[in-house]
């Protein structure tokens, strides 16, 4: 069981976790000559990402992608897409070459080969990979009793990404599958909230992966995890 790093404020998480994130950029970009990023959305992340894009990196070499996105057209305010060019595409990290989740297609299940195709340039593990995790338990867009969620969480599962219909969200959705997740040098779950703690306390028990597909980042050894938490 990994203990959760717990802040006394936002702000301090905000602090840390965003200089881990760069520290672990800047180690790849030297190690490798390029990094990459991927990120949730939601509201947790915001000031996250906003203290990331003055990050003095060399972002024209760092490529972000996101963890998962909403059906939905780039300018809603539902899109994952918008609030990372709002946020994180400005100052310093307008220079990053930003892969999105969402193309033209009418439907996400016809997206997923174009978009193994796009996804298919990031280098082969990701620098960091940072997770949210809703009260129900998901996370990324694992949703329990999703109709695709097996072929989500499914570790043969060759494609990058996976088309999702969440009964207990609005939007269909487009997500990394736990695969491509895994293959990460760091993951991170960031989370924010008191309502947060019983769902990370339940999530360490023994139970089906569908039930509380955030289990699936939590209890592997593939991926170094960190839980950064404040209330």
């Amino acid at each position: 069981m990994i203990t959760p790093q717990v802040f006394s404020d936002r702000d301090s998480l905000t602090c840390e976790l965003s200089e881990q994130i760069v520290e672990r950029l800047n180690a790849d970009l030297l190690e490798f000559g390029t990094a990459s990023l991927a990120v949730s959305g939601g509201r947790t992340p915001v000031d996250l990402l906003q203290r990331l894009s003055r990050a003095e990196l060399d972002w024209s070499r760092i490529w972000v992608t996101l963890v998962d996105e909403r059906w939905v057209d780039v300018t809603d305010e539902a899109s994952n897409e918008r609030l990372v060019r709002d946020n994180l595409l400005i100052h310093h990290a307008a220079q990053a070459r930003f892969i999105g989740l969402k193309t033209e297609h009418d439907r996400p299940e016809e997206a997923v080969a174009s978009l193994a195709d796009a996804l298919s340039v990031l280098p082969d593990r990701f620098s960091v990979v940072v997770l949210g995790m809703g009260e129900d338990g998901h996370t990324a867009s694992f949703f329990p009793g999703a109709a695709t969620l097996a072929a989500c969480l499914d570790l043969s599962n060759p494609k990058p990404c996976c088309a999702t219909l969440p009964l207990t969200a609005p939007h269909a959705r487009m997500t990394l599958t736990l695969k491509r997740i895994l293959a990460s040098r760091w993951l991170v779950l960031h989370l924010t909230g008191v309502t947060k703690l019983p769902v990370l306390a339940d999530a360490w028990q023994d139970g089906p992966i569908e039930q509380m597909p955030v289990r699936s980042v939590m209890k592997q050894d593939q991926s170094p995890l960190a839980i950064y938490f404040a209330s």
